[in-house]
């Protein structure tokens, strides 16, 4: 897949657009452009999008599901996170709490270092804020932040033994 920068690029090269002309057309600074096309600053594909109908084009974005690269341990953890997220409603948070709570005290005196520790909070904030979707986010998720997130997970002793045997049977 071509990266935004690579777009944007090839795009300027085909209209003979330079960046101080690109900044001129957009509005958007020439140090910003030069970080776009360097790949130092993130341009997202709505500023994408922007910079390229300056020069009379448009984005189009192509989207197909791809397996992510996760380690054994990755996958397995995965795999126990989102059986326990079949489990997850208002009802069991509140009967998971007290555990939850114990395990994150625990970690918490255990774990040093970031990401972690940030991993930890965010953790917290999503328990004490009963916030259900961003909960299943994080236990079913496959992006790197969410991989990281269960690297410190509070749900241990939740999944009962018998379908936590069943998942490890299932990933081998």
């Amino acid at each position: 897949m071509t990266s935004r920068s690579d777009v944007l690029r090839e795009v300027m090269l085909e209209t003979s657009t330079t960046q101080s002309g690109l900044s001129r057309l957009s509005g958007v600074r020439q140090p910003s452009i030069s970080g776009f096309l360097s790949g130092k600053v993130d341009l997202s594909d709505d500023q994408l999008d922007r910079l390229l109908s300056c020069m009379g084009f448009r984005l189009e974005v192509v989207r197909r599901p791809v397996v992510p690269q996760v380690t054994r341990s990755e996958r397995r953890s995965w795999q126990l996170h989102r059986r326990l997220s079949t489990l997850l409603n208002h009802l069991s948070l509140e009967e998971w709490r007290p555990t939850i709570e114990r395990n994150l005290d625990r970690l918490g005196d255990n774990v040093t270092g970031q990401p972690h520790e940030r991993n930890l909070d965010h953790w917290r904030q999503l328990v004490e804020r009963s916030d259900l979707p961003g909960l299943h986010r994080v236990l079913t998720g496959l992006d790197r932040d969410s991989i990281e997130m269960r690297e410190v997970s509070p749900m241990s002793g939740l999944l009962p033994d018998e379908q936590r045997r069943e998942v490890l049977q299932l990933v081998g």
